[in-house]
């Protein structure tokens, strides 16, 4: 029997996937579970229209990220903190700020998507790296100020 998979399933296949099954597995386990559905001419025309639909999603989605790239790369933001001797700030620097000063700029980044290895702690200039997804990372230069 052919059943169109709506799960990815051990040693069967992935979901999407169009499969030969026995008649009483595909019955008695696969559909009432919820894991697949009749291959019937119209569920694998509706599947083949979702495939291409969630593919062009997802190009549009890295097309969208590239954009970003592009334009957060080379990015340069300042953010004034209260300085005590040598140059130490009071309090520290972290992804919650930088996410708010790059917000102020245009560029709507989670804060997830910032990585610090550390909270900043002092005044200058310092390269933090923000993940995109895909694979898409840009660094970003980050200079804390004196506040006045």
């Amino acid at each position: 029997m052919k059943v169109i998979l709506l799960k990815n399933v051990d040693k069967v296949g992935r979901a999407g996937e169009t499969k030969e099954v026995a008649e009483g597995y595909a019955r008695n386990f696969l559909i009432p579970k919820g894991l697949a559905r009749l291959a019937t001419a119209g569920a694998v025309t509706k599947v083949e229209m979702e495939k291409k639909a969630a593919a062009e999603k997802a190009a549009h989605e890295e097309k969208r990220l590239k954009k970003l790239a592009k334009e957060l790369s080379g990015v340069e933001i300042k953010i004034a903190a209260k300085v005590g001797e040598g140059g130490k700030l009071y309090g520290s620097i972290g992804v919650s700020e930088i996410a708010i000063e790059l917000a102020k700029k245009g560029f709507e980044i989670d804060k997830d998507q910032i990585k610090l290895e550390k909270s900043i702690k002092d005044v200058g200039g310092h390269e933090v790296m923000v993940k995109l997804g895909q694979g898409l990372d840009v660094k970003i230069l980050v200079r804390v100020v004196e506040e006045k």
